[in-house]
């Protein structure tokens, strides 16, 4: 997810009662939440789309979930010992408790890979074991309706602690309301699955394929809908978003296809071809305007887009696929 959301995740669990644990608890919480994507600082040294190779791994593994929170809560802990050495320690701060500073961190780490496993981008939960990718397919990756209400949520907990009232129930309250709003996320995006697999008349170009793959990906605000991708390798199909997908009919998901280029073809590519493969969960091959060709992934596509989520190959002539069986 967003960093927003991660912040926001952070802040409610404080305000639910977590931050009177120990001084420095939001900090831990809200920075915790925050603090596997470390792996960002990847962009000074990696160019164009070798990212995607890098990020939601080690820093999201186990790991780096029981150190990162180690470092975070030592480094609080040493910015309270400076501030009490400088006379500019808050007299309203709680004293530390180094114990409650690290689980408070550690519960803010965890937080993150969870969010993260929740969107259709994906997260490799088991770096450096293992490198495969864990999909939830169950929010957008930018969820507007969890800002509003982690956001109210927070803000009305602070306002009612400012005047002195009951402060905990409106987080907790929230924290309920995101369960619900997750959970009924995830039995939309189980019941679009389930109602495609049973589906025995479902388009004849999709069905062609052995053993598809079916994703059911959120879309923004609309969190009641999926889009549908359904396909194999360079063989996608795109179902537009509604419910349920079986009354759609699945089309191709571009007009300009290209044959797979060989090994050697990709190697030309180089780290960037690469990283991108190693990320993508739904490749394949696209015309590009001057007749090469540009690898793309169907999860998300965007013919104008350029950049992050795509890889030219300038040295490759677009061949058109077989036909389909």
């Amino acid at each position: 997810m967003d960093n927003l959301t991660h912040s926001l995740i952070g802040a409610v669990l404080g305000q639910a009662g977590l931050k009177r644990r120990t001084g420095l608890a939001m900090p831990a919480l809200i920075i915790g939440a925050n603090l596997p994507d470390i792996d960002a600082a990847c962009f000074f040294w990696l160019d164009g789309t070798e990212h995607l190779g890098f990020r939601r791994g080690i820093t999201h593994g186990p790991p780096a979930l029981i150190l990162l929170p180690a470092l975070l809560a030592g480094a609080l802990w040493g910015y309270d010992r400076w501030q009490a050495r400088r006379g500019t320690r808050p007299e309203g701060r709680l004293p530390l408790r180094l114990g409650w500073l690290y689980l408070l961190s550690l519960f803010g780490c965890l937080t993150h890979p969870l969010f993260d496993w929740f969107n259709v981008y994906g997260i490799r939960l088991l770096e450096p074991f293992s490198s495969r990718w864990f999909h939830g397919d169950v929010l957008f990756i930018i969820d507007l309706w969890l800002w509003v209400l982690l956001g109210f949520g927070v803000w009305f907990s602070r306002r009612r602690e400012r005047a002195g009232k009951s402060w905990r129930w409106p987080a907790l309250a929230t924290i309920a309301a995101m369960s619900l709003y997750i959970g009924y996320n995830g039995l939309v995006t189980f019941g679009t699955q389930l109602v495609w697999a049973l589906d025995t008349k479902g388009p004849s170009t999709s069905k062609a394929i052995a053993d598809p793959v079916r994703i059911a990906a959120p879309v923004p605000l609309a969190f009641w809908e999926r889009e549908f991708i359904v396909g194999a390798p360079n063989r996608w199909f795109r179902v537009e978003a509604g419910v349920p997908p079986i009354e759609r009919n699945a089309k191709p998901i571009t007009n300009q296809p290209c044959a797979w280029p060989s090994a050697a073809q990709l190697a030309t590519g180089g780290t960037q071809a690469e990283a991108f493969l190693f990320w993508s969960r739904a490749p394949f091959a696209e015309k590009a305007p001057n007749g090469s060709v540009i690898l793309r992934d169907a999860r998300f596509y965007d013919p104008r887009a350029r950049g992050q989520f795509s890889v030219a190959l300038p040295k490759v002539q677009c061949r058109p696929p077989a036909p389909l069986p």
